[in-house]
């Protein structure tokens, strides 16, 4: 076991900018490096995140509260941190998660109106100093995103948000990266496939650089 802290890396984005397409490239550039890694998601990523998850995304007669959705993503995070994450990152391996902390301010803070104040605080208290080392938000208009997710079959219920909430949801991902340019890199999700792996293989080469 190597003594050396792991590579943390998320990628971001909203409904229908091909996360799933792309993190399968990313995945089979580290395989060809030879870089030892655990691919994982949120809220999920665990027996019990995965629960939590099917209590975000399905379509309930009785309506979740804003807080409640708050909540319930920091819980399935938590459990995640403990029994994925962090196990991970001390092994030395990197971490390659769909989605972190980034969607919860898109989502529940530019999209849902929360408090960024009250996410941050609960990220600290979840999280302590844990960031990303990179972030990757692909971006895209998000009439073209609904149309792709439209297209994959039912939607859930985030996907059933006015195209208003998406709007918001894309600029506080442009928002967060703007503030923190070291750390993320937005990738323009509505050139071609070709150039979207050729933008996402830049950037990591430049996340690579950072550890070598």
């Amino acid at each position: 076991m190597t003594n050396k802290r792991g590579f943390f890396l998320t990628l971001e984005g909203a409904e229908g900018v091909g996360k799933s397409t792309n993190i399968e490239f990313i995945t089979q550039y580290l395989e060809q490096r030879g870089i030892d890694y655990v691919l994982t998601r949120e809220p999920g990523g665990t027996q019990l995140g995965e629960k939590i998850r099917e209590l975000l995304l399905a379509v309930h007669e009785e309506s979740m509260s804003e807080l409640t959705e708050l909540l319930l993503v920091f819980a399935a995070r938590a459990q995640h941190l403990d029994k994925i994450i962090e196990p991970a990152l001390a092994a030395g391996k990197w971490v390659v998660c769909d989605r972190f902390t980034d969607a919860t301010f898109a989502y529940q803070g530019a999209g849902r109106g929360l408090s960024m104040e009250t996410i941050g605080e609960l990220e600290s208290m979840v999280q302590g100093e844990l960031r990303p080392d990179l972030t990757l938000i692909l971006d895209l208009d998000p009439e073209i995103g609904m149309q792709r997710a439209s297209n994959r079959g039912e939607l859930d219920r985030f996907e059933r948000e006015q195209m208003s909430f998406f709007r918001h949801v894309r600029q506080g991902y442009l928002d967060i990266a703007q503030a923190e340019p070291e750390r993320c890199t937005v990738i323009d999700a509505a050139k071609s496939l070709k150039d979207v792996k050729l933008d996402l293989l830049a950037a990591l080469e430049q996340g690579l650089s950072k550890i070598t």
